[in-house]
């Protein structure tokens, strides 16, 4: 390569390369722990029906299960906890107590941790210990009435109609 050739070629890419501008900007992720329970849940605003019709039925556990009864995005680790907000399901001055029902996680979940059932109080109880985060986990659950609470004095010889009573569900973060 001749002297001139290498000089034109300096003169060609020192050219462009001044011509040349950079920028550097910083990109920042600014993330906020979140914790929520979709309005969308069948839990919120919803209900659980226990029919008891005739004598198979108070001679028999009844489980109902409930897809997407929550439904949690949830940025951390979590506990749920759940509570009956008053001793007893009402009906007038009628009363038959809230732990005659059983809540548990069902298999189709996609919730994870620990999960133990739980007879419904009105004290806070974890019904699943250590959840893992996620987006939009659902969170299937099973109540469950036993043939000895639905055979009992519990239930047996109340007034017909339909108790009732609210049932709170409470994430919070480990």
């Amino acid at each position: 390569m001749s002297l001139a050739t290498f000089a034109f070629t300096l003169l060609i890419f020192g050219i462009s390369n001044s011509w040349a501008q950079q920028a550097k900007t910083t990109i920042n992720l600014v993330l906020a722990d979140v914790i929520s329970i979709d309005p969308g849940s069948a839990s919120n605003d919803g209900s659980v029906d226990f029919h008891y019709d005739n004598v198979n039925d108070y001679n028999s556990e009844k489980t109902t299960t409930i897809p997407n009864s929550l439904v949690i995005t949830f940025t951390k680790p979590f506990d749920l906890k759940v509570k009956a907000n008053g001793e007893n399901f009402e009906f007038g001055s009628n009363l038959i107590p809230v732990n005659v029902l059983i809540i548990k996680r069902n298999e189709s979940s996609q919730i994870t941790g620990t999960s133990v059932p739980i007879v419904l109080s009105t004290q806070d109880q974890v019904l699943i210990r250590g959840a893992d985060r996620g987006s939009r986990l659902t969170l299937d659950l099973d109540y469950t009435i036993p043939q000895a609470k639905s055979s009992s004095s519990d239930i047996l010889g109340k007034p017909a109609g339909t108790y009732t009573q609210k049932v709170t569900y409470t994430a919070t973060a480990l």
